[in-house]
């Protein structure tokens, strides 16, 4: 059993015993600390709260103990069902709603589910807010409401048609130019909510033609549920075979996308927001921005359109931030996940796909002639395991005056910047390691990046 609480939100196993995993006491535990922090947070007696979910198997019963949690604490729910986890952020917005929780663990395996919070925004908590919420749950410092206080249930609304509506809406999708393509698409949503959004959004984009793959959403995921290439094979084969123009590949919330070439070969998840930023910069000047994590390849497409790339610490709301303060037309991360400001602050597949589809239309190009003509780049993740209560930090002081000479930048663990690639260093917020990840223009530089970081972690650390 496995329960992991962090300023993101609260995720965990299924079953075991109570703070082992996410039981339904930790459910209502940690439901019960939210509404009592956005009480605060929005300094109202009564708040609004929008609620949906994934299609995982026990999303049913988990959305149950958190809309009576949220009640028996005096909130107001709207319950939207089965939905992406951007229609969860719009929905918020659009519902004028005092926040939001979104229940899925991502890509986590199917004994997994999670609570994400949202704040009024439809956008999730930043450190502070998160740190407090959690104090709030371990001290239980939250009461509940008496009777005639209670949270009315405001009903179920269907939220995926404005979802859709509202990436029709965007300048830079063209849904003719889609049209008059004639594409065949496939796409592979993992049994989830994808397989109810993305057949949606491809009948009003004109997409006539797709082959569907795992599109029943019962939350009996029929591969492991993250986009890698390894667990795509199935969707690979097909495209292949059956002649299709281009593959579509969603997790289970729906906020991160792979896309896939029409020779089976992966267009890769760090060059969906790269390909989709290339083409928002030749039409919208601006700024973009993407975790320490994510490829240099964005980087050097926004100054080949003369504008300013900027990164951010690891992490959605970090990258928000961010794109927030530099006022980015684009952003996101290396994990698939395209953020869009003209449509809102959140990685969203439903955007990707529809900006994509217009891209590919308007170059006529195949989808690996678009891959080929953006900078390639080959990453490596690797880890370095430590005793507990190592000073991690001290070796980062270390590493970074080892490597004064080069670019260094210390927001989120370490980067290095060589000219041929980099090197991050980040420690792991729930085990003691190390996370080293490094890039370079060939997979063996981008290797030797990283074993040779590692092995100066090591002498450090005497391991």
């Amino acid at each position: 059993m496995s329960l992991i609480k962090s300023i993101s939100g609260i995720r965990g196993t299924i079953g075991g015993a109570v703070g082992e995993g996410l039981s339904p006491i930790d459910v209502v535990r940690f439901t019960s600390a939210y509404a009592h922090w956005l009480k605060e947070y929005s300094q109202k007696s009564h708040c609004k709260v929008v609620v949906g979910r994934d299609a995982r198997i026990s999303g049913e019963m988990v959305s149950h103990l958190v809309i009576g949690a949220l009640m028996g604490s005096g909130c107001d729910v709207v319950n939207i069902g089965l939905a992406t986890t951007p229609t969860t952020e719009l929905a918020v917005t659009m519902e004028k709603a005092d926040g939001g929780i979104i229940l899925t663990a991502s890509h986590n395996p199917k004994q997994w589910n999670a609570l994400k919070l949202l704040n009024e925004k439809g956008e999730f908590l930043n450190k502070a807010e998160g740190e407090a919420l959690l104090n709030i749950a371990e001290k239980e410092l939250f009461n509940f409401a008496e009777v005639d206080e209670l949270g009315k249930y405001l009903g179920t609304v269907d939220y995926l048609p404005k979802h859709i509506e509202n990436v029709l809406s965007l300048e830079l999708v063209d849904v003719e130019a889609i049209r008059k393509a004639n594409f065949t698409v496939a796409i592979d949503c993992v049994n989830s909510v994808g397989g109810i959004a993305i057949p949606a959004l491809l009948e009003v984009l004109g997409v006539t033609r797709v082959e569907k793959l795992n599109c029943t959403p019962d939350g009996h995921f029929a591969h492991n549920p993250e986009p890698l290439p390894e667990h795509l094979t199935e969707i690979a084969n097909l495209i292949k075979s059956q002649k299709v123009d281009v593959g579509f590949v969603v997790d289970p919330d729906v906020d991160r996308l792979a896309i896939i070439c029409e020779n089976g070969d992966m267009f890769g998840e760090e060059y969906t927001l790269v390909s989709i930023a290339d083409y928002v910069l030749s039409h919208t000047p601006g700024n973009t921005v993407s975790n320490m994590s994510s490829t240099r390849a964005l980087s050097d497409i926004t100054a080949k359109h003369g504008m300013q790339y900027y990164a951010s610490a690891v992490g959605e709301v970090n990258v928000v931030a961010k794109m927030k303060e530099t006022q980015a037309v684009i952003g996101g991360e290396g994990n698939g996940g395209v953020i869009y400001p003209a449509s809102h602050y959140g990685r969203d597949a439903l955007v990707g796909i529809a900006l994509f589809l217009t891209h590919l239309a308007k170059t006529g190009k195949k989808v690996s002639a678009l891959r080929a003509m953006l900078p390639n780049y080959f990453s490596s993740k690797k880890r370095v395991d430590l005793k507990p209560n190592m000073d991690i930090e001290g070796i980062f002081t270390v590493i970074k005056e080892r490597y004064k000479q080069y670019k260094i930048n210390d927001i989120d663990g370490v980067k290095i910047d060589f000219p041929q690639g980099w090197v991050h260093l980040r420690k792991s917020n729930t085990e003691p390691i190390i996370r080293v990840y490094s890039e370079a223009g060939t997979m063996e530089q981008a290797e030797k990046f990283g074993d040779a970081i590692i092995e100066e972690i090591k002498r450090i650390a005497k391991l």
